[in-house]
């Protein structure tokens, strides 16, 4: 990177109930369906500048739910998908681990599963991002957590058919209804109406995940 250009923003993104419907550890290409707004959301952060992560706990893969294998055939559906609308995703970073799992290697309790901002931070590292220009959107406590305890400017959560505590929403910079509507209202915040070049595509770093 040159020395002079700025670390980029990102716009760090949980998945399931953000992107696509919860659908209870969903895995199967089949069930892969894109919330109502996904696309242009996606589309008024990247026209803004904004690098797009994604950040998603998997615990199903350690409680043996569905394997890796499964897990990232389903990201390349969703990174094909997306793709094919104009979309750019630089990554898409996973967190398999969870300390009630079943599969032994898994049974971690680890620095990458949100709360904890593991894979913001990794993600900082590998993009050259500057966190503090950041934000993170998602549709539950531990999203808000995790951004917060990275360092990002700003954090909204969405509604995804779940309820939503008060507290939940209390912890966030904004509730709104979808992603379309988060991104408008953050890209609002920081002045940037859609005017900002397009970012450059960075390296694919999909291979963290699915290579």
């Amino acid at each position: 990177m040159n020395t002079l250009e700025s670390p980029r923003r990102a716009a760090f993104l949980d998945r399931d109930g953000v992107i696509n419907e919860e659908r209870g550890y969903a895995h199967r290409i089949e069930d892969f369906v894109l919330l109502p707004g996904v696309v242009e959301g996606l589309s008024t952060l990247q026209r803004a500048g904004y690098v797009l992560v994604v950040v998603t706990n998997q615990a199903g893969i350690a409680h043996g739910y569905y394997s890796i294998a499964q897990y990232e055939a389903f990201t390349r559906h969703m990174i094909e998908q997306l793709a094919a609308q104009g979309i750019h995703l630089a990554a898409v970073y996973h967190c398999p681990h969870h300390p009630g799992g079943l599969v032994n290697e898994l049974k971690v309790d680890c620095e990458c599963r949100k709360p904890r901002p593991g894979m913001l931070h990794r993600a900082a590292v590998e993009l050259e991002l500057d966190l503090a220009r950041s934000v993170m959107i998602g549709d539950k406590r531990s999203d808000i957590e995790a951004g917060r305890a990275a360092g990002v400017r700003l954090v909204a959560l969405v509604r995804s058919g779940h309820t939503v505590a008060a507290s939940d929403a209390a912890a966030a910079d904004v509730l709104l209804p979808g992603l379309q509507e988060a991104a408008k209202w953050l890209v609002e915040q920081d002045g940037v109406r859609n005017a900002d070049p397009p970012a450059a595509p960075l390296p694919d770093q999909s291979h963290a995940d699915v290579g």
